[in-house]
């Protein structure tokens, strides 16, 4: 019998309690043995039809209480919580029994880990930031130097006891110049700060506003895919392209969008994702193309003909990320560097070597992806030049977790829990109390 219709006993028996009613007494009111409601409460008799109702009558409370199943978010989140823990583990069976004899506490416990786990999204994001955003970068910096300066002007001030007074006059004016720079550079941080509190999509990055632009239409840009709008109408049109930078990063990503479809078009494609499912390398094979364009046309399908989420990432050949379409369930770091385990760096050292790789993401709890990478020149420079590289990893949910080993991954190691990570190149902020 499914699981919540056991638990009827218990919640007979939580309530009989609760009203400080004897088992004999409820027995001999509802008229059964003290023996068999014994067995009731303790899931060991089905109960239903005129006794169910008898004994809510009772016990003064609706069947429907008695008999109605545990939340299923509630018992997802209990879960999710007791997968991080080991000792909790063994007791996942009784998860259901433990939420219904102490609902109170059950509700306690996932409020708390789902709130850990909002929390540790924040710290995240805010590591994410810090680490990257280049003009928090450039204010601490000039902050720090600015500080710098007025420390060591002030201790030739105080240590100098014969200093010249044209000097000391020049100093003066020095720490006065500093102060001031200092108190400007503080206060344009905090209102950077602010702005970014309060502005919602405030971008950073040219990346971030190409970003955007492709969230907003689904990383699908159908004026292109009939090749009758002109990439440069629609940067024109684009209001999260913001900067210079920005649309000229915009144009070449459309200009190649526009390639791709050419090569690749719609339609068919589509007749083949029926037929073959989101295979990259099958997809690559029918059509006798690159299996990067295959990749970049996957991410670019609408997703209601998908039918599923798929995710993208690229990076140069200095590793950092140029290009990210999410996944649900996969975290990516702001552009930069990520987990150098993941199959997309692995491809840079084997050019043109398609790579598939199942991989679990740490997190709570971590989530299981298909993984395709491929690492293709992009540049043709003859035998004299740089070789210019380029690798893209696609990124699909799946498979079930009793298929093949899994390689374990994260998503940087600054917020990564897996401690012994052997790439790991920094300690984790997350890694205490996991």
């Amino acid at each position: 019998m499914p699981r919540s219709s056991t638990m009827t006993g218990t919640r007979i028996r939580e309530r009989r309690l609760m009203l400080g009613l004897k088992q004999s007494d409820l027995a001999r009111t509802v008229g059964i043995s003290a023996s068999y409601l014994n067995l009731i409460e303790h899931n060991r008799r089905r109960i239903g039809g005129k006794l169910l109702v008898d004994i809510g009558r009772a016990l003064d409370i609706e069947t429907s209480v008695l008999t109605e199943g545990v939340d299923s978010a509630l018992l997802g989140a209990l879960r999710d919580a007791a997968a991080q823990h080991v000792a909790a583990r063994a007791d996942l069976s009784r998860i259901e029994e433990f939420s219904g004899r102490f609902p109170g506490w059950a509700k306690l416990l996932a409020e708390r880990h789902r709130r850990v786990a909002e929390l540790e999204r924040v710290v995240e994001m805010l590591s994410d930031r810090l680490t990257h955003d280049p003009f928090l970068s450039a204010s601490l910096h000039e902050v720090l130097s600015t500080v710098t300066a007025i420390r060591s002007t002030a201790a030739i001030l105080a240590e100098t006891d014969d200093l010249d007074p044209d000097w000391q006059a020049r100093f003066h004016r020095n720490l006065r110049d500093d102060s001031r720079r200092l108190a400007e550079g503080a206060q344009a941080l905090v209102g950077y700060l602010d702005d970014s509190a309060d502005v919602a999509g405030r971008q950073s990055l040219p990346q971030e506003e190409l970003e955007d632009f492709l969230t907003a239409r689904d990383h699908h840009v159908a004026e292109l895919e009939d090749g009758t709008a002109p990439v440069d109408t629609l940067i024109a049109g684009a209001d999260e392209l913001v900067t210079a930078s920005g649309r000229d990063l915009a144009r070449r990503y459309l200009a190649r969008y526009a390639e791709d479809a050419a090569r690749l078009p719609l339609a068919p494609l589509l007749r083949q994702v029926v037929r073959l499912g989101l295979d990259p390398g099958a997809l690559a094979q029918h059509f006798g193309l690159d299996p990067a364009i295959v990749f970049r046309r996957l991410a670019a399908l609408p997703g209601a003909s998908a039918g599923v989420n798929v995710g993208l990432v690229i990076c140069d050949g200095s590793g950092t990320l140029t290009f990210r379409k999410r996944v649900a369930g996969f975290a990516l770091p702001r552009f930069g560097a990520a987990c150098p385990l993941w199959p997309l760096y692995q491809a840079l050292s084997r050019p043109m070597a398609p790579i598939r790789t199942t991989v679990d993401l740490a997190g709570r709890p971590a989530r299981r992806f298909m993984t395709y990478a491929i690492c293709t020149p992009v540049a043709g420079n003859g035998f004299d030049g740089p070789q210019v590289l380029e690798s893209s990893m696609l990124i699909l949910p799946g498979p079930p977790e009793d298929a093949a080993p899994a390689q374990p991954i994260g998503t940087s190691c600054r917020i990564c829990p897996r401690a012994d990570c052997p790439a790991r190149r920094e300690a984790s902020i997350l890694a205490d109390g996991l």
